[in-house]
């Protein structure tokens, strides 16, 4: 993904600035309950700006700093390269998971999206 698929405030004028549409969507990150999820798409839609790959972008490059595991892919999915790091906070945490079938790759579980998806609840209101 190029720099020019973000929107035009993600680009740091500055090279250690964090791009203030990087500080919202990590924001809306630290809004997520333990044990509950939003997709990078969820989050784009509760800005009201960018969409999925551009949200996904953020938490590539700055997601180390909130709880990367609770934005995910709406497939549920675990996050590859990462899943096992995912998985344990996602067991500690109680985020609802299917458990992986016998012929399931890699024979990991896949988050519940019904069950582990936040759509903001009381702090819908008000959001940035």
């Amino acid at each position: 993904m190029s720099e020019e698929s973000l929107p035009e405030d993600a680009h740091p004028e500055y090279a250690d600035a964090l791009p203030e549409y990087a500080e919202r969507v990590l924001e809306v990150a630290e809004l997520i309950q333990p044990g509950r999820v939003m997709t990078y798409g969820d989050v784009a839609e509760w800005l009201q700006e960018g969409g999925p790959r551009q949200v996904g972008r953020v938490m590539a490059l700055y997601g180390g700093a909130v709880a990367w595991w609770r934005v995910v892919r709406a497939d549920g999915v675990l996050l590859p390269g990462h899943e096992l790091r995912a998985l344990g906070h996602y067991r500690t945490e109680g985020t609802p998971l299917r458990e992986a079938g016998r012929t399931t790759e890699g024979h990991l579980p896949r988050l519940d999206m019904k069950r582990a998806r936040w759509d903001g609840g009381e702090h819908a209101e008000g959001h940035t």
